[in-house]
Order: structure tokens, then sequence, then C-alpha cells
């Protein structure tokens, strides 16, 4: 199966990622919407990438690599917390470079996943936990049929305070 569109492909991570993944895992201006302080090695990259091709009911996760349209790795979107039981998964998309931003890819890549999740996997609902002061994201999810339906308050802590985190649902009816 293919998921691609006009802006876009979405294919497993591979262990050439290595370096651009390194990359993501261990930048500093990304860690707040990973809920990540420390930096990844080399190592546990690659030893994630080699395990990469586990199934999704086994890892409860799912990682795909956003590639435009000459296969140049441009993102990532993960399923996570993956409950096939309630049928439901979080869902997070991150667009490596300014550069690429807004530019259309995070919409076509994250069109493909919703419809790979609602089709394939068969859930029946996706979420995502956004940042108060994510507008672009919190736009996009919203943009894409995500209605908010909760706020956690002070809930991600930053050097000077605490910032408040909104829930996104979609569900497929």
């Amino acid at each position: 199966m293919m998921l691609k569109n006009d802006l876009c492909e979405l294919r497993a991570v591979d262990p050439e990622d290595l370096d651009f993944i390194y990359a993501l895992e261990n930048n500093p201006e990304l860690w707040e919407f990973g809920h990540t302080i420390t930096p990844y090695s080399k190592f546990t990259i690659r030893e994630y990438l080699e395990n990469a091709h586990r199934d999704i009911y086994e890892v409860k996760q799912l990682r795909l690599a956003i590639c435009n349209l000459n296969n140049e790795i441009k993102g990532v979107v993960d399923l996570y917390d993956f409950d096939p039981y309630h049928k439901r998964a979080g869902v997070g998309i991150i667009i490596s470079q300014e550069s690429d931003r807004a530019r259309g890819l995070a919409t076509a890549g994250l069109e493909l996943m919703i419809n790979y999740a609602f089709k394939h996997l068969r859930l029946h609902q996706l979420y995502a936990s956004i940042s108060e002061d994510n507008l672009a994201s919190r736009k996009l999810f919203e943009k894409l049929r995500f209605r908010e339906s909760g706020i956690k308050k002070d809930w991600i802590a930053t050097e000077k305070s605490y910032k408040n985190e909104h829930l996104y649902q979609l569900i497929n009816e």
C-alpha cells in the first residue's frame, strides 16, 4: 500500500535516516513538543531504527517519514499510545526545518496518516496534545477537523512558568 498524495509520501523510517532522526531528536527547540528533556545517542536511535519494522500491535507506536516527491525526508508523523481495544491513538507531527514549514507538507502528511489510521487500522479516534502557544499546530489540527475537547492546566513546565496543553480529538464517525 502506498501512502502518497500530490505533495508527499509517507514511508517507514530506515537505518539510512539515522542522521535525520538523530538531529531531530536532539534539537532542544523541539523537545517540548515530544515531552523530552534529554538527548539521545546515535546508538539508541540506531537500535530504534533497526527495530522500527516491528508491528504497531506489538510496540504500540508507529513512526513514518514524511518525504517530498523527490524522496527527501522532511519530517515525521507518529502514532503513539496505540490502543487497539479502545481503537484510538495519539498522533504527532513535525516538519524538521523552518524553511519546509507552511508549504502544505504537514497537512498532506497528517491527512495520509489519518486515512491510514481510520481505514487500515480501523481506529475510532485520534487525539493530539498541543501546547497553548503552538498556534501553527493548533491551526493545522483544527483544519483537519480535530476539535478541542479539553485543556490540561499548567501541564508543561518551562524555565520560567507553566503552560497549558490543549487536547484535540478527531472521531471517525
